[in-house]
């Protein structure tokens, strides 16, 4: 469990043991006082230091298994870099981790079973847009008083104070896609969008992003919530083919649509938002399915070492012995999500709280995370406005 002032407390108790045989100060000499005082300092700075835990509640089976547990080995890589290096102001961290399938109501459930057992002190990696609306409905953010850092989903914004994300919005990737689109010529576009409670405001938004861009949405078509079950979407933009399609859709789904669409002959350029995984895509579809098609991407490469972030991102993972799953751009968000949290733990010194990371977020400010910029202030919680398009090529 994490004391509020836990480094304080195991001066004094232990200042109290050394002065007692003694019969107090007056029975010490100078020597022996200032060696009193220097133990004092090694004490707090190794005997008194914490365990601090981090608990993520995300999908470790089910559709989203392989975006959790990448995102999960990410913040894990971070983490064993840190504590390998002494930890932070001598405190280590470790990471607890519960599936929730993607159920939301599991993931209210089991983080409350996280708070209560392993008194973190905060939470990451979460995902799912309904996920995180019961989360908040339950009040168990407020009541702990505590930040969720790091999360997934097509919210596209929130008003909590207790959510920090560490990417662009859906809104970012709207833009950009749309903006790229308007750039090479393309006027007429399709929509691929789950039909879930984010069904109206990503519609919505694609409208807004397009409008701006001079475009125009003329085919919007839906798959039911929580599958892969896309067969009616691919012939709606059978029956009226536009230029390019935006697919606001799963991993899964977003495979199964372009193998189906692909695979009759559907010929519009396919440009697909972060949460469809190049990694998933490309164990699924062949090589010629997948060319042409462009991903937004909300983190810089794993693959590529162009920032000091990718190459420790790099080094970590060539350290590592056995990674659970093959390294992705979620495991680089991952990353990312420990990296802010170390930080907000870093900045409260010696006696780190849950109050302490909230605080230390909500004023962080500009963080250069190695080349990736992460900035929190007071109503801004949107850490990121990075958008890159991937084009997938034959090489």
């Amino acid at each position: 469990m994490v004391q509020e002032s836990t480094n304080s407390l195991c001066s004094r108790t232990f200042l109290a043991d050394l002065l007692r045989p003694a019969g107090g100060i007056g029975g010490l000499s100078r020597s022996m006082i200032a060696t009193a005082l220097f133990a004092i300092f090694v004490v707090a700075n190794s005997a008194c230091a914490a365990t601090l835990v981090v608990a993520q509640v995300g999908p470790m089976s089910g559709l989203h298994a392989t975006q959790g547990s990448a995102y999960a080995a990410g913040m894990q890589l971070e983490f064993e870099r840190v504590n390998s290096s002494g930890g932070v102001n001598g405190h280590t961290i470790t990471l607890v981790k519960r599936d929730d399938a993607g159920r939301p109501q599991d993931t209210v459930g089991l983080t409350k079973q996280a708070l209560a057992e392993n008194q973190p002190i905060a939470l990451a990696g979460y995902f799912g847009s309904e996920n995180i609306r019961q989360l908040l409905a339950s009040g168990l953010l407020d009541k702990w008083g505590i930040a969720l850092v790091g999360y997934r989903g097509s919210e596209l914004r929130s008003d909590s104070p207790n959510l920090f994300s560490v990417r662009a919005g859906l809104r970012e990737e709207l833009n950009k896609i749309t903006e790229h689109l308007g750039m090479i010529g393309i006027t007429r576009l399709g929509l691929l969008v789950e039909a879930g409670p984010e069904f109206d405001v990503v519609v919505s938004e694609t409208d807004r992003a397009a409008k701006a861009a001079k475009l125009t949405v003329d085919v919007r078509a839906s798959y039911p919530a929580k599958t892969a079950s896309v067969a009616e979407a691919v012939g709606a933009f059978l029956r009226r083919p536009p230029q390019a399609i935006i697919m606001v859709s799963s991993g899964a789904a977003s495979a199964a649509f372009i193998e189906q669409y692909r695979g009759v002959g559907g010929a519009a350029q396919l440009f697909a938002h972060s949460g469809a995984d190049i990694e998933q895509l490309s164990k699924r579809l062949a090589e010629e399915q997948m060319q042409g098609v462009a991903i937004a991407q909300v983190t810089p490469s794993p693959y590529k070492i162009t920032t000091r972030l990718a190459k420790e991102f790099s080094n970590a993972v060539a350290k590592t012995k056995h990674l659970e799953v093959p390294v992705s751009f979620s495991m680089m968000e991952g990353f990312i999500t420990a990296r802010v949290i170390t930080e907000s733990i870093r900045r409260q010194g010696p006696n780190p709280s849950r109050k302490g990371v909230l605080a230390a977020l909500q004023d962080m400010g500009d963080f250069d995370s190695g080349g990736y910029l992460v900035s929190y202030r007071p109503g801004q919680q949107l850490g990121s406005r990075f958008v890159e398009l991937s084009i997938v090529t034959a090489s």
